[in-house]
Formats: structure tokens, sequence, C-alpha cells
């Protein structure tokens, strides 16, 4: 990753597994944004992980916070995926044309197999960067030490 805490969040307009597109951007100056990409919609890992963040949604509202999760998925897989999951509320975003640019711009894009690494970014509300980190592919994230790091980023404030 070659962003640092601090630095704007690259803005993105992306396709969602729900129809229509999402602008990072629409968030700053109201609530503060978890980009969670992931490598590949049907795998284990990510189900698990988007499902994590399905089941703490409430906790995340609490925190002023909203979740995407972002893969290189075409739009049409993230949504029969969505569907597969049984119910998933937030924006699964397809980074699929121009294939992974988003995840190319956060430098989490693996060229070595065409997907993202699994990388976490927290966007505050200003639409900087207040925490991020990138796991290994088979690893799932800990959902508790992102509650840890948004309560930095209310404290912060």
């Amino acid at each position: 990753m070659f962003l640092t805490i601090g630095d704007p969040a690259p803005d993105f307009e992306l396709r969602s597994h729900r129809g229509g597109t999402l602008r990072l951007s629409n968030f700053r100056g109201r609530q503060n944004v978890l980009l969670a990409f992931h490598p590949l919609a049907f795998t284990p890992v990510c189900a698990n992980q988007m499902c994590a963040y399905e089941g703490d949604l409430h906790r995340f509202a609490g925190a002023d916070t909203v979740v995407v999760g972002i893969s290189v998925d075409a739009q049409p897989a993230k949504a029969a995926w969505a569907s597969s999951l049984g119910s998933i509320s937030f924006d699964l975003l397809s980074d699929f044309h121009p294939h992974g640019e988003v995840a190319r711009t956060y430098g989490v894009f693996r060229e070595r197999d065409g997907i993202s690494e699994r990388a976490l970014f927290l966007v505050d509300k200003e639409g900087k960067i207040a925490w991020m980190r990138q796991y290994e592919i088979p690893e799932q994230p800990d959902n508790a030490e992102l509650f840890e790091a948004l309560k930095n980023v209310s404290s912060a404030r």
C-alpha cells in the first residue's frame, strides 16, 4: 500500500450489487466509510468476512460508519453472490471495468493474479484515510480491531 494515514482517500464511483453506483465522496462530511477490499466473490474467507460485517452492521451504524465491499468481480456476479449469502444489505462494489482500477489507486491490486489484496481502509468523515491494514489472503479481518480503530477515529475529533 502506498497511501498513508491522513492522505485524502482517492474518490471513485463503482457499480453496486444492488444496482446503480456508489461514489465515495458522497459520504464526505456525513459518515465514515469502511472500504473492505477482498479478493473474489464465492470464496469462503470473503463470504465469512462479508457476513461478519452484515452481522455487525448495527455496531457500524452506531459508529456512524458505512461498510462497502470491493472486489474485481463483475456486478452481476456480486449480485448473485450477495443472494447466495442470504442477505447482504450493504453495497458490494464491482471494480471490474477498468479491471482493478480502484484497487490499483489504493495500492492493493495484485498484478500477478488480477485480484485485490485483502485490505481495509477506514475513511473518516473528512474524506481522509484514518486507518488501514492489509491482511494475508487467507486471513479474515477481526471486527473487534475495526471497532477499536473506529473508537480512535471518534475520539480524535
